[in-house]
């Protein structure tokens, strides 16, 4: 039903929504875990060890599901686009991705920060596991709606992408015709259960945010907008130093992306 709505401008009131109950849930989480005397998958009882290490020494398999499972949470960025089609002043769209870029940043940081202080290597999986019982149904009563929400959003976006590439050359992309609204709710609809079956055939949660960071968010974040760029800046390769520095930047990242996509799926 959140997918649905066709454009962001209907959609911005809903996202809101969802951004200040994802906060809320996170926030009492990570207050919560500060609060309680051991993570809830410590042992109950005696002394435990939370196993903190600054820098730790993984097999290749455990190293991609976990740098996998850390890319994700900046992986966004293939929502941005579809953005700027739709803003009253597209000249703000750089402004806007740098500030949403820093504060998720920052919110990242320090609750992921706090969560391990007080987690250590006794983190569940799902994290609100480790809040406890009591703790872990308040904090996903306030979480559902901004994840029902959020969920909804990147299959929104998702959508459109397959949406204008059906249509682009149709009359039915703009018109309210029985065709466009066919395909537009169709497409929702299969992307929908394609979701579920995938989410439900991934028994592990940590394997299936790997496979969809590594097989869907590293190209479109990593890879194609490095390629666009360096498509664009082609003439950096044979330009000043800062300039080809510029294009061997953007190169290594692509190769990482690509690394990423291969080694992590």
């Amino acid at each position: 039903m959140c997918s649905s709505i066709r454009t962001f401008s209907r959609l911005g009131w809903l996202t809101w929504f969802g951004f200040f109950t994802f906060f809320a849930a996170i926030f009492i989480f990570t207050v919560a875990v500060g609060r309680q005397d051991r993570p809830a998958a410590a042992p109950p009882t005696g002394d435990f060890d939370l196993g903190f290490k600054a820098i730790s020494s993984p097999g290749f398999i455990v190293g991609m599901v976990s740098s996998a499972n850390l890319f994700i949470s900046t992986s966004g960025s293939s929502m941005f686009l579809p953005v700027i089609s739709e803003m009253r002043k597209p000249r703000q769209y750089r402004k806007a991705v740098l500030w949403a870029g820093i504060l998720v940043g920052i919110m990242y940081v320090v609750f992921s920060m706090v969560i391990y202080r007080f987690c250590g290597i006794w983190l569940s999986v799902p994290v609100l596991d480790s809040a406890g019982t009591l703790f872990k149904k308040i904090s996903y009563g306030f979480l559902l709606p901004g994840l029902i929400i959020g969920v909804g959003i990147y299959q929104h976006v998702a959508a459109k992408y397959v949406f204008v590439r059906l249509l682009r050359d149709s009359k039915h992309l703009q018109a309210n015709t029985i065709v466009h609204w066919a395909t537009w709710l169709g497409i929702n609809v299969v992307l929908g259960i394609l979701g579920f079956v995938i989410a439900e055939s991934v028994p592990i949660l940590n394997f299936l945010l790997g496979l969809a960071g590594s097989l869907c968010f590293a190209p479109f974040s990593l890879v194609y907008p490095t390629l666009l760029w360096m498509y664009d800046s082609r003439a950096y390769r044979s330009g000043s130093i800062g300039q080809r520095m510029k294009f061997g930047f953007n190169a290594l990242i692509c190769l990482i992306g690509l690394y990423m996509v291969v080694g992590g799926t």
